[in-house]
């Protein structure tokens, strides 16, 4: 709701929009999605085939980019945008950042300068945070006029099967933003609320043979040492946070990235058989319901699409919360 009207829909553009995890969240909370925008072709057919024709556009935006390049796309409610975050996040190890990657995070001024929304969210890592430029984005934001509020919210505290905390900003041009609230409910698991083939007969084959590297075997075998044999659990490859590259099927997943990272051991008898999960396992895991598509690109693409994108049940909860603080605020008045 705006000031426009309490019955028209919250007109909503998506910068950087990936495959729309954003824009999918923001729909289900009411808004009405104009356009998306992303460098990857792929991603804005994606886009498009979850959204509407049209809306989806492939852009590369530079530091001079404005919202002119769309042509006339009427009053904007709420820009969401996830600039790029590589550059941020500590999975780059000791490798060079590029702070032109980093600087993205500021081409949303120029949308936030000509189209004047009364909302925008940024979400990022929780890294962008000790970005040197950090504290410069928030300046130029309250430059604008708006309230910001910085959260870090978990993707398992709101109803998704996934353990993934980000960073977000929640601004709002009248007044500071509420906290967002975890949602009621504990939480859920990989083995009920991922798997869609939890026996392993979907592409499963045998742990288990003279073709298997060494690194997965010894992951493997200290699983089957805590759990015990005849007990399913995940392999996670790249990187074992200290949890011995493994994890039980009874708490949510550990955090999606865009690399084929889990894969489910299940048993036949007393042999241990092994699959990766599959895409559409991937996609409940990041809270996408049956609705929300992905027909474009390889396996690989999907995956990438997956795990660079922002998980729309959090974000649903953020524009119902940024929202609902602005009904009081109207009513107060």
């Amino acid at each position: 709701m705006t000031k426009r009207g309490r019955d028209v829909r919250l007109r909503t553009i998506d910068l950087f929009c990936g495959g729309g995890g954003s824009s999918w969240g923001a729909k289900a909370a009411g808004a009405e999605i104009v356009r998306g925008i992303d460098a990857w072709d792929l991603a804005a057919r994606t886009y498009e085939s979850n959204f509407g024709e049209g809306r989806g556009v492939t852009l590369r935006m530079e530091e001079n980019t404005r919202p002119a390049v769309l042509g006339d796309i009427g009053p904007i409610d709420l820009i969401l945008a996830s600039p790029e975050c590589t550059h941020h996040t500590c999975a780059r190890g000791n490798r060079p950042r590029d702070e032109g990657s980093r600087l993205t995070a500021n081409y949303i001024i120029n949308f936030a300068e000509d189209l004047k929304p009364r909302w925008m969210v940024l979400e990022n890592v929780i890294h962008m945070r000790g970005w040197q430029g950090y504290e410069a984005l928030l300046g130029k934001l309250r430059g604008l006029g708006y309230h910001v509020r910085d959260q870090i919210l978990d993707a398992a505290d709101f109803g998704v099967p996934q353990g993934r905390r980000r960073l977000f900003l929640l601004c709002d041009n009248v007044h500071l933003p509420l906290p967002v609230r975890p949602i009621a409910g504990g939480p859920r698991t990989v083995k009920e609320h991922i798997l869609l083939d939890p026996t392993g007969t979907w592409r499963s084959r045998p742990l288990v043979t003279d073709k298997r590297a060494s690194g997965t075997l010894e992951r493997a075998g200290r699983a089957i040492q805590a759990l015990g044999r005849g007990v399913p659990f995940l392999i996670v490859y790249y990187g074992s946070d200290g949890s011995g590259g493994w994890q039980p099927l009874d708490r949510p997943i550990r955090t999606l990235t865009t690399l084929d990272r889990f894969g489910l051991v299940t048993w036949q008898g007393d042999t241990p058989m092994l699959r990766m999960l599959q895409v559409p396992e991937l996609r409940r895991a990041m809270g996408f319901d049956d609705g929300y598509v992905l027909p474009h690109g390889s396996r690989r693409d999907r995956i990438r699409l997956l795990g660079n994108g922002v998980c729309p049940p959090v974000m649903e909860a953020i524009i119902r919360s940024m929202t609902t603080t602005n009904c009081a605020f109207m009513a107060a008045e």
